[in-house]
């Protein structure tokens, strides 16, 4: 009783200190002598400020309600336990069974303001093309289309290009894969450095000769061991418009598994370089060859100052009905826009390859003959058996024909008489011989029909550039602009097939140890490069420049190549062969984890003994919960134990025979069934199987059985409480934190999965509840942005998985159950109510996409997730059927706990004892909570291993369900209407510079004035150059 009327007296003290202290503020606001007017009338000034004065007011009642509120919670929690230690020591038992932990006296509030949650509900952009509706519009039946297989019969009149001709562009690439079948120095031994050398001595020969170049990661490497002639002549050639380097990114990056922050930090890295070494900024972007397309990729180059982008690798079907009704060019337009902002021009490729066969048009049986590296002799031929034959006086008439029917064909799948034609493939013109082969044999098919006016055509090599400006000329638009009457699209290109049912969804989950590792990494490059760069400037300012090891910068653009090399689409994809994989995983780099969000969480050290103390700088013990460690499902291992400080529950769970049969919100009187299933997937017994890319399984998955029943283990203390069910295959553990806020609002799930035993075999989570969630569900592409999906039953069962970075959800009126995710995973929504993950893969044979081996190679991997269920609101139904949807502000947040925990590091003591610890608070004020702090990115200077004095600040600002209802977050929520003091953020640190740049640092605005305020719109990602001192 005397601690209940101590906290009742205390809240009750706060609650008349914060009325009085309003009643206050009215008055001063009423009785100021200084803000009467003599007259009846305000100024237009005056109305403004006191308009301004009233909003302020109305936030600081809103503010004081929610302490009022969190306090009276508290009262009520203490009340209900009857809480009262008998040692006076916390945490202990109450009477009815439950833990009492430390009063956390910090009153916690959310103060999200109306016009921050209007982005979610409001109109969009009108998009003349939505995803989902052509996915709804489609049979996906593949009838034969003649020479074209997956298309139809292109027919022309001969007369159409009489008034204006046929402008032809021949784009020579060579597509170099940083790590597939070899590993990345290899390719770069064998065949990368002789392209490069090669294009040095032979675009010289010919000003009219052009070439394409993409992946920055293999051009460095070449670049440093090039001699000053060579670096020159190549400069001589970009000047010139003879090789221009598109995209420019350190990768051709995948972009199903990747997480926004490493997409980001590739590109950046690469324009970095070019920046640095070449003074250039790459116009258009350049993907044949990732497996599927993501809506994230168009927003990023448009971020970075692109103007057009090309991609290829998109379903058969959706290919043939963009190419019935010319929509292969179009705006790519963020789902979430409300204008035209985000809309970049976009070419998708029409045939099934970007070679040589599949490019000049849609005989592939006639283009092949125009790959002259094909020619007799060589070593490689035409499957189609015709060869291709040297130009020569005799024969330039008909294959000018020839090629020019083809050409034509093609191009009246498009709006422009403009045309592109790509000419090239994997690691092509790494002998002389070729360039002589190609460019010789092309540039005497040019000038003949170039010099016959009959035939209608000017051909010429050209740059992806050159092609995009004659569009655009053709059209007398701007570059970048929209083309009049060109379609605009919304939506993304997942899941990819390439012929027959052949669905590259098995990548979203192959080889998931890297998968996982790789997003650890990620955490922990962005947590080195934001106490990077705050060090740095912290020692700037206290005049310790000099004694600062800023050499350890060049282990920092280390950490950034490898990272950045692992995204490429054949590693994170796990496509690789087996000791390529190998390679990738010896160049990470382990650095450390900074938390973004002030937040109050569980942190595990492991010990040796069972006598343990945790003590505070100023020397206050907080809670811990000793527990043990296991070394085999039943033995407990004596020697080390694991120890859990500082954590509150809100949710509840009933273990049935599995796992969860249920999850109930202690605020909520309604219960969720959630079922926690296994399943198996076999693999079709037919010539086509599961592969790296491929899921071809043999029917629906069947439940996972074993002979014994499960270990199960059961731990409950102060903390935490978890149960641990011990099966063959695998170990899952079920974890609630008694935490409060964030970490105590989800239910904790680790999964180690170990197939190695196993034969053509995948192993899948399926959680089945009663949420009446229909055949839509959502998925994140890249942990950027959400994208309804709709379970198709017109399409197989390996079509309707896609790509889960970082969560998926399923909801209905009530509620909303996300289960998010630390490491790339595919899933799928296969019935009502369910969600289904792939966990791991073991397969025996090759699916014939060039890789030539299975996945055998499987480790023990732990898979990580969260499993949040929320109310939602009355008011949020409306949203459903549309094509946007958002996470709450609490989903946010558990997404950033889940991928950046607390890093507990070890700290060596002194001779003469430990040091003092101090905390390191470098932020004076919180970021609003829609904010997020991508990077915090020291920038190069002109000694690539060494800083500049400017960092870039790369913030994005989160979209937000606010129709979801939120409980105690653990920390002050406030958001701003998108408006941040950056000159206000950090703690000691002087703001020299502040400069809004291009989201790869290339393009530059006008500096702001220090003390500025930025604005971002949600969702929006923008950059800015500081200079901190």
């Amino acid at each position: 009783m005397k601690l209940r009327k101590q906290v009742t007296v205390c809240g009750g003290a706060i609650f008349c200190v914060a009325v009085f202290s309003l009643y206050l503020m009215l008055d001063r606001v009423q009785h100021d002598p200084a803000r009467r007017q003599s007259s009846g009338n305000f100024p237009r000034s005056q109305i403004s400020v006191l308009q301004n004065r009233i909003e302020q007011l109305e936030q600081l009642l809103e503010e004081n309600h929610q302490i009022i509120s969190h306090i009276k919670d508290s009262v009520m929690e203490l009340t209900d336990t009857g809480a009262v230690s008998p040692s006076g020591h916390l945490p202990f038992r109450s009477a009815n069974g439950s833990w009492v932990l430390p009063f956390d006296g910090r009153p916690t509030f959310l103060a999200v303001k109306p016009q921050d949650c209007q982005f979610a509900v409001g109109n969009r952009g009108q998009a003349d093309v939505q995803m989902l509706d052509v996915y709804s519009l489609l049979k996906f039946d593949n009838p034969d289309g003649g020479v074209w297989k997956q298309g139809f019969d292109i027919t022309y009149e001969p007369d159409e290009w009489d008034n204006e001709p046929l402008q032809v562009f021949v784009v020579p690439h060579s597509h170099n894969d940083p790590g597939w079948v070899k590993t990345f120095d290899k390719y770069f031994t064998d065949q990368t450095q002789h392209i490069l050398n090669n294009m040095v001595v032979k675009l010289a020969e010919d000003p009219r000769r052009k070439f394409i170049w993409s992946e920055i990661s293999f051009f460095s490497k070449w670049w440093e061991t090039a001699d000053i002639h060579k670096q020159e002549a190549v400069r001589k050639l970009i000047l010139g418009g003879q090789l221009e380097i598109v995209t420019g990114g350190w990768v051709m990056t995948d972009e199903a598994n990747v997480h926004y922050f490493a997409m980001i930090d590739q590109l950046i890295e690469g324009h970095q370089w070019l920046e640095r070494n070449l003074g250039i900024t790459p116009r258009s972007g350049w993907a044949v060859d990732p497996f599927g397309h993501s809506a994230t990729m168009p927003y990023l180059l448009k971020r970075a100052n692109l103007t057009s982008m090309l991609i290829q690798r998109v379903h058969y079907s959706i290919k043939k009905h963009f190419a019935s009704t010319r929509s292969l060019e179009f705006m790519w337009r963020q789902a979430w826009d409300t204008g035209a902002n985000t809309d970049i021009f976009c070419h998708m490729m029409p045939f099934y390859s970007y070679d040589v066969p599949h490019t000049c048009g849609p005989d592939p049986k006639i283009c092949c003959q125009f790959d002259f590296k094909r020619l007799p002799g060589g070593r490689i031929n035409c499957p189609w058996k015709v060869p291709p034959k040297t130009v020569v006086e005799a024969n330039i008439a008909e294959r000018a024909h020839l090629l020019l029917d083809q050409y034509r064909k093609k191009s009246k799948l498009y709006r422009s008489k403009v045309l592109l034609v790509p000419l090239g493939d994997d690691f092509r013109y790494d002998k002389a011989l070729e360039w002589d082969q190609q460019y010789i044999n092309y540039q005497k098919l040019f000038d003949y029909m170039n010099t016959h006016p009959e035939m209608h055509v000017q051909a010429q090599f050209g740059t992806l550039t050159d092609y995009f400006n004659a569009v655009y000329k053709a059209h007398s638009i701007p570059q970048g602009s929209r083309p009049p009457e060109y379609p605009v699209l919304s939506g993304d290109f997942f899941a990819y097939a390439d012929r027959e049912d052949h669905y590259w969804t098995g990548y979203f989950t192959s080889r998931p140890f890297y998968k996982s590792l790789d997003r650890v990494i990620e955490s922990h490059l962005r947590g080195a490069e934001i106490l990077y760069s705050l060090a740095v400037a912290n020692a700037r300012h206290a005049g310790m420049e000099g004694r600062y090891p800023v050499s350890d910068y060049a282990l920092l653009v280390d950490a950034r190549r490898s990272v950045g090399l692992f995204q490429h689409h054949d590693a994170i994809t796990g496509t690789a062969k087996e000791n390529v994989v190998i390679d990738y995983g010896t160049r990470y780099v382990v650095l450390f984890n900074p938390v973004e969000q002030e937040r109050l969480c569980a942190v595990t050290v492991l010990v040796n003994t069972v006598r343990v103390r945790i003590l505070t700088e100023d020397g206050q013990t907080v809670p811990v919960q000793l527990s043990a460690q296991w070394s085999s499902a039943s033995q407990m291992s004596a020697e080390v134990f694991e120890v859990k400080k500082r954590v509150f529950n809100k949710l509840s769970q009933h273990v049935g025979s599995t796992l969860h049969t249920s999850i109930k919100r202690k605020d909520d009187p309604r219960e969720v069934k959630v079922q926690m299933q296994f399943m198996v997937y076999g693999t079709r017994p037919s010539k086509d199987k599961s592969g790296a890319y491929l899921f071809l399984p043999d029917g629906k998955a069947k439940p996972y059985n074993q002979k014994e029943p499960p270990v199960v283990r059961v731990v409950e203390g102060p903390l935490f409480s978890e149960v641990v069910a011990h099966y063959q295959h695998f170990q899952q553990t079920i974890r609630i934190h008694n935490v409060p806020g964030v970490d105590g609002l989800s239910v904790e799930i680790t999964t180690m999965v170990d197939i190695r035993d196993q034969t053509n075999k995948e192993l899948a989570m399926r959680l089945v509840t009663d949420i009446q969630s229909g055949d839509v569900f959502y998925t994140d592409l890249n942990g950027f942005q959400m994208q309804p999906r709709r379970h198709y039953l017109k399409l197989p069962l390996q079509a309707n998985f896609y790509p889960m970075p970082s969560q998926a959800y399923i909801q209905d009126s009530h509620h909303r159950l996300t289960l998010h995710t630390a490491q790339s995973l595919g899933v799928s929504s296969l019935e009502s109510g369910q969600l289904e993950v792939i966990m791991d893969r073991r397969l025996m044979q090759d699916d014939n996409r060039g890789l030539g081996q299975g996945l055998k190679d499987n480790k023990k991997t732990a898979n990580r997730f969260r499993l949040l269920l929320e109310r939602r609101s009355t008011g949020n139904k409306m949203t459903d059927s549309g094509t946007t949807s958002f996470p709450s502000i609490l989903s946010h947040m558990t997404d950033a706990v889940l991928n950046h925990e607390v890093l507990a590091l070890p700290v060596l003591p002194k001779r003469r004892g430990i040091p003092p610890l101090q905390t390191f608070a470098p932020l004076k004020s919180l970021l609003p909570c829609d904010f997020h702090l991508l990077n915090m990115r020291s920038i190069q200077s002109q000694d690539p291993h060494s800083p500049s004095p400017y960092t870039a600040l790369i913030l994005h600002r989160l979209g937000l369900d606010c129709g979801l209802e939120v409980q105690n977050l653990g920390f002050n929520c406030t958001t701003t209407q998108g408006q941040l003091n950056v000159s206000g953020l950090f703690k000691n640190l002087d703001l020299q510079l502040l400069q809004p740049m291009s989201l790869t640092l290339m393009h530059s605005s006008t500096p702001l004035a220090n003390d500025s305020t930025i604005s971002l719109d949600p969702m929006e990602i923008s950059a800015f150059k500081l200079k901190l001192r």
